[in-house]
């Protein structure tokens, strides 16, 4: 329900709305709204914050009700059960004043402070389904942003030639934790700030003043009208999730049409570019890519890059999404199949935010058969032989869930896949088997399950535990072994949910080696709860390895490790607030097939011997050292001149990078930087196969070299035996 922001708006707003307390709020937002108003003094125009342009929100009469049945769900079928008491309450709005003003760049300090009167009190409004507060904090939110995307429209009206790009200035590079703004003179000198950044940023690509000016006017007009757009479901599903949030991440709430568009809206894995969006702050992040869709497959999109930009085919006008709301550009991301999208970036690894790139993506249909895994044979010299290594890449633990419940014979799945291509291998004599889960981030239970019964005779794989305590054991009851040889399986911090069951299966059996990263550690099981008004997503119950330990939180631990790219701190389970911990529960009693922990000091000798002159590895290590070096700015400098000394330097130590990697590969060195940005290019526009085997071999070859020092060692133990 929404309500022009007019005195007609009001009364209608108070026939719609119950409570004294809320009639009160109502008038205090009114008033405010017109003292704000009269500060600037200026006519209807488009940059003005005038009463016509702002849309006052109300509750619709079922939210009421559908809040009470979220909270029933929420006390009786969570896992982790929280009362709704005051505790719950104070971290409720702090998760709301979070999720709308993450940076701490709209409210004022006022606001905060005035919030504050409903720290112990929403509690008892979900209870009653009073959902007063919540509204009364929206609608003050979308009168800051408002008042925000007005300041910066009559900044631009000034003109950016008053811009002084000269001086010595610089602001804070995360607001995560600073204060809320004192004062609207603070507020506004921040926002200058953020303007200038923002304009610096595009200047240094190589524009205009004039074509910046035009640029940012476009966007702010657009985020004006997104905000003219906004309806009573943004304010109740942004509440509601506040408070799903609060018991864990996984837990959410969608409305009817964020129910009814999930599969497509948020995974576009059906005639869109294949990856899983959400928004931070003013841009909509990649949160993860779909196997085998156009994004992953075209190697140039990661996890946490941030659209900047969509446009049409190739050469249609490039949108600028900055501040859109997710489902408006998931909208402009989807497409006809066959159809080219573009798609400009911020890079999860960008020196700046003035580093995009812009990527061609063409929207196709993700089929099984793309997903499926697939052998290849990596040909190793060891010790003055020959030997031969076999790799199962597996993106995702799938299974035709339509054709088994027709019961046809012959469906495709993880399992029988994988039984097909380790009797190829045997019967090819490889001398050991990677099992390739780097960037699976699960799937289909039953198959992690039936997979695991692959290389072990019988017994229990993984323990379930619900909300009540009761814990289920899933378990392979088929004594057959496909596989008995040596056995290693590659994770990265992108490896979740049943990927780490399986993983940790076969490192709680002693089966084979962990190599990689730590996984993602996603160790929870979710339901969908229907409800009268759109569905719940609750978390209902948890993983654990047999050994006892869940995979929740720290998820799996490599025997072996391998450096990361991935910030720990932003990707992973443990990067997400209110995560449910790490525990454990009793151990299922199991066998243990191989004696690996005695080897294990050897291997990592042997596998750290080779890494420290593996050209590879140093290539890896620099620009991990890159990454930690720009992620810990602290100020990101206003300063032309400062700029671009930082961007030359960056390009200077990317090129030193680059050349070392070139050097050790026999390869010549780049000349300069633009030597290096059109090889870049060229890399873009490579076959997706030939990317995939650059970026996937290193780590393989290694994986190859620890298998045969296992078979050595292990050859040798037993011989001294």
């Amino acid at each position: 329900m929404t309500h022009s922001f007019s005195m007609p708006g009001i009364r209608q707003y108070f026939r719609r709305t119950t409570g004294r307390a809320a009639a009160v709020g109502a008038v205090i937002l009114y008033c405010v709204m017109l003292a704000a108003i009269a500060v600037g003094a200026s006519p209807p125009t488009e940059t003005a914050a005038t009463a016509e342009y702002f849309t006052l929100l109300a509750p619709e009469p079922v939210f009421p009700k559908t809040s009470k049945e979220i909270v029933d769900h929420l006390v009786h079928g969570h896992y982790r059960a929280l009362p709704i008491d005051d505790s719950l309450s104070a971290k409720v709005l702090d998760r709301y004043l979070d999720d709308l003003d993450h940076s701490r760049i709209y409210f004022l300090a006022a606001d905060v402070q005035e919030f504050q009167a409903y720290r112990l009190q929403l509690d008892n409004a979900l209870l009653a389904g009073d959902l007063q507060p919540a509204y009364l904090i929206y609608n003050r939110f979308q009168q800051r942003v408002m008042e925000r995307l007005a300041f910066q429209l009559r900044l631009l009206e000034q003109g950016l030639s008053g811009m002084n790009f000269d001086v010595e200035e610089s602001m804070a590079a995360d607001r995560e934790k600073a204060p809320w703004p004192a004062s609207a003179a603070e507020m506004d000198d921040l926002w200058r700030k953020r303007v200038k950044g923002t304009a610096l940023s595009l200047k240094l690509t190589g524009k205009s003043l004039e074509e910046i000016s035009k640029t940012l006017t476009r966007r702010f007009r657009n985020q004006l009208n997104q905000l003219r757009q906004a309806r009573s479901e943004d304010a109740f599903q942004a509440y509601m999730n506040a408070v799903a949030r609060t018991f864990d991440p996984h837990t959410q709430y969608f409305s009817p049409q964020r129910s009814e568009n999930f599969d497509i809206s948020m995974s576009l894995s059906f005639e869109g570019i294949g990856a899983i969006l959400q928004t931070e702050e003013e841009y909509v992040k990649i949160v993860r890519l779909v196997p085998a869709g156009p994004a992953e497959k075209s190697k140039q999109l990661r996890p946490d890059d941030r659209i900047v930009g969509v446009g049409q085919g190739g050469d249609g006008e490039m949108v600028d999404v900055i501040g859109w709301r997710i489902d408006e550009v998931v909208q402009l991301i989807r497409g006809p199949k066959d159809t080219m999208v573009r798609l400009e970036v911020i890079p999860a690894d960008a020196e700046d935010d003035h580093a995009t790139k812009v990527v061609r993506l063409v929207r196709s249909q993700i089929k099984l058969e793309e997903q499926a895994a697939r052998k290849k044979i990596i040909d190793l010299e060891y010790q003055g032989r020959p030997r031969k290594i076999g790799v199962i890449d597996i993106p995702t633990f799938y299974m035709d869930f339509k054709a088994q419940r027709a019961g046809e014979a012959g469906y495709r799945s993880t399992t029988d896949d994988v039984r097909r291509l380790l009797a190829e291998l045997v019967a090819e004599r490889v001398d050991g088997v990677i099992i390739d889960l780097r960037d699976n981030s699960g799937g289909s239970l039953q198959e992690a399950n039936s997979l695991t019964g692959l290389f072990i005779d019988r017994g229990p794989t993984v323990q379930i535990r619900d909300a009540r305590g009761r814990v289920e054991v899933l378990e392979d009851p088929d004594p057959a072994i496909v596989y008995k040889g040596p056995l290693a399986v590659l994770v990265n911090r992108l490896s979740a949910s049943a990927s780490e069951i399986f993983a940790g299966a076969i490192q709680d059996y002693r089966r084979g080696l962990i190599i990689g990263e730590d996984t993602f550690g996603k160790g929870t099981v979710q339901t969908l709860v229907t409800l009268e008004h759109g569905e719940l997503k609750n978390t209902a119950a948890k993983f654990y390895r047999i050994s006892g330990e869940s995979t929740q939180h720290k998820g799996v631990v490599p025997d072996l490790l391998y450096p990361s790219l991935y910030d720990k701190e932003k990707i992973g389970e443990s990067a997400l607030e209110e995560a449910l911990p790490w525990d454990t529960i009793r151990p299922q009693s199991h066998r243990d097939y191989f004696e690996l922990l005695p080897l294990l000091s050897q291997l990592r000798a042997r596998h750290d011997e080779r890494l420290a002159v593996d050209p590879e590895y140093k290539y890896v290590q620099a620009r991990i050292a890159e990454l930690k070096t720009l992620r810990a700015k602290k100020e990101i400098s206003l300063r032309e001149a400062v700029r671009l000394k930082e961007r030359a330097d960056f390009e200077k130590r990317r090129l030193e990078m680059e050349n070392a990697l070139r050097l050790a590969r026999k390869q010549p060195p780049l000349a300069s930087v633009d030597a290096l940005k059109e090889l870049d290019e060229e890399h873009e526009e490579q076959e997706t196969e030939q990317k995939n085997d650059e970026e996937a071999k290193p780590m393989l070859v290694e994986g190859g070299y620890i298998l045969l020092d296992l078979v050595k060692l292990a050859g040798e133990s037993v011989a001294r035996q």
